[in-house]
This record gives C-alpha cells, structure tokens and sequence, in this order.
C-alpha cells in the first residue's frame, strides 16, 4: 500500500511539474509569436475579390469582369440548414469553443488511427479564418502554432456570426467560384437559399477537398461525402430520421451554370470596363464595383430587334456579301439568326 501511495504522489508530482513547464513553453512561445502576428481588426474592413458587374439603368445585368466568381452573402441570409451541414462536415461544436476546439482535435486524431484518413479535419472554422486570410498553407509548427493564436484574438474581437460570414464568403467550392452563393449559382442555377437539403450538403462538402468532392467531375466521391455529412446531422440531431432518408436518395442534381447575361450591349460593356480601368487599374476586377449604366433595358432590346430585322431584311434581298464566311440564314428563326449574329460580332 506505501508503495502504491509513493507512486500516486510521484505521478502527481510528475503531472504537476509538467502542467508547469507546458505553461511556461507556452508562454514563451506566445511572446515570441504575438508581436508578429496582424491585426485582426483589419477582418472588420476586409475586401473580398469580387468581380466588377455592369449593369443598364433598371439594374439587369449587361457584363460581368473578373477571374474569381464571389457574392458576398450576409449571415442573416444563409440558411439555418447550410450553417448546420458546415457544422457537421468541418466544426459541430463551433457556436460553443473559443476558437479551438480541444474534442474536435481528439475526434480527428482517433479517425486517424482507427480508419488511416480524417474526414471531419481538426481545425476549426475559426482557425480555417485565420489561415485563409492572414497565412500561408505551409506545414509547419510555427504556422499552426500562429494560427492558434490568431484563433484567439479573431474570437475575442468578432462575434461568432460574423466569423462564419468571413468563412462562408472566403472559401474556394470549385470552377472558379468563391463563396457560398457563387458556388449555389455555379452548381445550381440558384441563390443558396433555393437549395434543398442535399444540395447543401453537397456544397458543405466542398470546402475540405473542392476537386475531390466536386459532384460534376467526381459526383461518385461527392456523392460519398454528402451522404457522410447528412449522416453526421443526424446524429447531431440537425435532422430528423425521415429528412435523413430522403436526402439520401437525392440523386446529384449539380451541372454548370454560367453567368446569366441579362441584356445584350457588349459595345456599352466594354467602354464602361476600359473607363473605369484608367482610373482603377487592376483593383477594378476585385473590389466588387457595380456600375449602373444610363442605357434603359427596354430600349436596348428594341435597338437589337432593329438591327437584327433590319439586318434580317438586307440579307433577304441582297444576299450576304461577307468575303470570309457565309451562312444560308433562309428557313432560320428569329432566336437563331440573332444567336448567329451575335457569334459573328461578339468580342
């Protein structure tokens, strides 16, 4: 018995001594680190790349300039559904950690050595925050360890809402869209709040591995991870059996959908964009300018009807002189010959 009560006081003694000197590594590590780190107060006034959108007087869309395809989406506008699939596929316990979460690293770590791959990722939607938008992707102790830190702090200066709205608006889904609307409207044809339960869960899928995951060049492995995260509501009780099942048999319903042009004035378009350039330069395509034109909608169909008719009747009764190409434009519809003309002038 005395023997066992020395070795009990020696462990605790043990413990005890090393709860001391984990305390003072980590707070030499955290003096080293915190001068070096940014101000998280920048996320406050954060600009995301969005492109710049000309539009004609009554607001329909004429042009669309910029590589990165991103709508910004306000937290109040997200479904309670997506914020519930994003919880399950990347940080379930996010609305109630301080920035890391000490089970979901457990969790990551036993996946890990039961099943050789980790599905639900032991970082957390803060930290993920933190790395998109103040570090690089390098694998190494100081990068995590910053990463932490600035978890912290972004914890400490913004509220939980606007650290998921930063998040949901960040992240890359795939054929150059950024954000979760882009990603519902490129996937989908929709605004994400048009989405049913399975298509959310499929873009809740997307952030961990956008090529892997993607449900039009993968849907078999897209397919898998939806299924993995649907199940993961349910058990976090997101969801009920019956809404489980019948999202489970949703087939991929996910196809490209570009930007839709809403009215024709590729001419307006372009003397916009080279104006604003000289002023801009490069910023232009990514600090989300919107530029409402004086060219009324109505107006500029009906100048389009004209010259296509116009154009229609000339060809009917001189024949097409084009030195290039020639195309028989008798017997064709008004949509297909405007299509036509608009392949031969479009730049």
């Amino acid at each position: 018995m005395r023997v066992l009560k020395s070795l009990f006081r020696f462990f605790i003694i043990l413990l005890f001594v090393g709860l001391i000197l984990g305390a003072i590594a980590a707070i030499g590590l955290y003096q080293h680190f915190a001068p070096t780190l940014p101000d998280v107060e920048t996320l406050r006034d954060i600009k995301l790349q969005t492109p710049l959108k000309v539009l004609s007087a009554d607001g329909k869309l004429i042009a669309e300039f910029g590589e990165k395809k991103r709508i910004p989406i306000t937290y109040e506008k997200i479904p309670e559904r997506f914020v519930h699939a994003l919880q399950s596929a990347e940080d379930s316990r996010f609305f109630e950690h301080y920035g890391i979460d000490p089970l979901g690293l457990s969790r990551a770590a036993f996946e890990l050595v039961s099943t050789g791959k980790i599905q639900s990722g032991g970082s957390t939607i803060t930290m993920q925050v933190a790395k998109n938008f103040f570090l690089t992707r390098e694998r190494t102790f100081e990068r995590k360890f910053s990463e932490i830190l600035l978890a912290l702090k972004i914890e400490q200066s913004l509220s939980k809402e606007e650290i998921f709205e930063l998040y949901v608006n960040k992240i890359y889904l795939g054929h150059r869209s950024y954000g979760i609307q882009s990603a519902s409207n490129v996937y989908y044809g929709k605004n994400i709040d048009e989405l049913t339960l399975a298509q959310l869960a499929m873009i809740a899928g997307l952030p961990k591995a956008p090529s892997a995951f993607n449900p039009i060049t993968n849907p078999d492995r897209a397919i898998e991870r939806r299924n993995w995260i649907l199940g993961r509501m349910h058990s976090l009780s997101f969801i009920t059996k019956d809404e489980l099942d019948t999202a489970l048999l949703a087939p991929v319903t996910a196809a490209y959908h570009s930007t839709e042009i809403e009215l024709y004035a590729p001419y307006i378009a372009e003397m916009v964009r080279g104006e604003l350039y000289d002023q801009y330069g490069e910023e232009l395509y990514t600090d989300g300018f919107s530029v409402y034109t004086t060219l009324d909608s109505n107006m500029q169909t009906a100048a389009n009807v004209a010259v296509r008719d116009g154009l229609i009747n000339y060809v009917k009764r001189h024949g097409y002189q084009g030195a290039e190409k020639q195309h028989a434009i008798q017997g064709l519809s008004a949509m297909e010959v405007t299509s036509l003309l608009q392949n031969e002038t479009a730049f």
